[in-house]
């Protein structure tokens, strides 16, 4: 009966010991064998291959050419194993570069300040982030996750959601001591509405009165692609803006910044979800990184 391969790689380490050694007894001390054990292995293996392989006395071991040739491929064969399994750990292991892609405003508030532990905790993996609020082809190779605010089109990629967003109305108190403080939501017709440029051609901005949602076309002089850029135009004075409480916390606790209309805020919510290909071979360096988000965005893993 053939040996398991197990055992017979087990029989080539212990014939290079020996041959490396010279002796029973020092290649067993090194393999935790006895020299007996040493020694019934040589002689399996020169029975299962009908050939002398080490010449005995009793004061050396000396290979015969059949034992050099065969040592030569013992070698050669661990040293494959050997690399085969180094090669199977490194891409179980979470090490690499990951390539993830957020938001400006949204990146550099929620997702940035978690990168120092992420790094202390993973040092082996590198993390390229990319702040821009134009979308990647994950499916193509642009990142390995994306963080997508927002409803998710249809795809065949996975979606860890990570946290969910309010928004609030806001302007500056300078806006609002040279412009006025809008008490309804019609009121906006006659204020400068700062928009997102991106995605919409007709800005709408939703109300809820008296449990009944509606929407008006609000309009302004500035129309941008971020929310942080919005932020800081309200921040400036320059008119009114609705974007999400994740980027207003600060600037309103610091009275830099006044919440309007809140009687008529409808109470939507923006979902953050880490987009990435999933399925069995997804690198173990984005598992852990998407694991680490949902475990510091405070959401169910399931959810």
């Amino acid at each position: 009966m053939m040996l398991a391969s197990a055992d017979r790689a087990r029989d080539l380490e212990v014939f290079c010991a020996v041959a490396d050694s010279g002796s029973f007894s020092a290649a067993g001390r090194g393999l935790g064998l006895t020299p007996s054990a040493v020694s019934r292995t040589l002689d399996r293996i020169e029975i299962r291959l009908g050939a002398r392989l080490l010449l005995r006395s009793t004061r050396a071991l000396t290979l015969t050419a059949e034992g050099q040739a065969y040592l030569a491929a013992a070698r050669r064969i661990l040293a494959d194993l050997n690399e085969a399994e180094q090669a199977i750990a490194d891409q179980s292991a979470p090490r690499g570069r990951i390539r993830v892609s957020a938001a400006l405003s949204h990146g550099r508030i929620c997702i940035v300040p978690l990168l120092g532990e992420f790094v202390r905790r993973y040092p082996n993996i590198l993390v390229d982030i990319n702040l821009s609020d134009g979308l990647v082809d994950i499916a193509a190779g642009q990142a390995d996750v994306a963080i997508r605010g927002g409803p998710l089109a249809d795809s065949a990629l996975t979606a860890r959601r990570l946290s969910d967003n309010g928004r609030s109305i806001v302007a500056s108190p300078d806006y609002l001591a040279r412009c006025g403080v809008p008490l309804t939501p019609e009121d906006l017709h006659h204020h400068n509405c700062l928009n997102y440029g991106f995605r919409r051609a007709e800005p709408v901005w939703p109300f809820r009165r008296d449990g009944v949602d509606y929407a008006l076309k609000l309009r302004g002089a500035i129309e941008a692609n971020s929310g942080d850029t919005l932020t800081e135009l309200a921040l400036d004075g320059v008119g009114i803006v609705r974007v999400g409480d994740f980027s207003l916390r600060n600037a309103v606790a610091e009275g830099r910044l006044v919440r309007l209309l809140e009687a008529f805020n409808p109470g939507d919510r923006e979902v953050f979800h880490a987009v990435f290909v999933g399925g069995a071979n997804t690198p173990a360096r984005v598992r852990v990184f998407v694991d680490y988000l949902v475990e510091r965005m405070n959401v169910k893993k399931d959810a």
